[in-house]
């Protein structure tokens, strides 16, 4: 089954909006931080239906990827949950 765009904009209307002033400063940076270590969970917000990845060797950061690193864990907790009821 093929993805409904739809659903993809409203779960990443969603999450974003769960992200407070400083999370969404330090994502907004995520291209500029470097790599990311091996086993570093994210969320590719370009493909929500991949769910919560962990990041492989030599993964480097794009504009479109939430780190877990880079949000509180209440606030990952809840885009976990956007993601589940996706």
């Amino acid at each position: 089954m093929k993805p409904d765009p739809r659903t993809d904009y409203v779960a990443r209307n969603s999450i974003e909006q769960l992200l407070s002033e400083a999370e969404l400063a330090r994502v907004s940076n995520v291209e500029s931080a470097g790599m990311l270590a091996v086993g570093d969970e994210y969320v590719d917000l370009a493909h929500l239906d991949r769910g919560v990845c962990t990041a492989p060797p030599n993964t480097t950061p794009t504009g479109h990827m939430l780190e877990r690193n880079a949000v509180q864990q209440a606030t990952w907790t809840k885009i976990v949950a956007v993601l589940a009821g996706k």
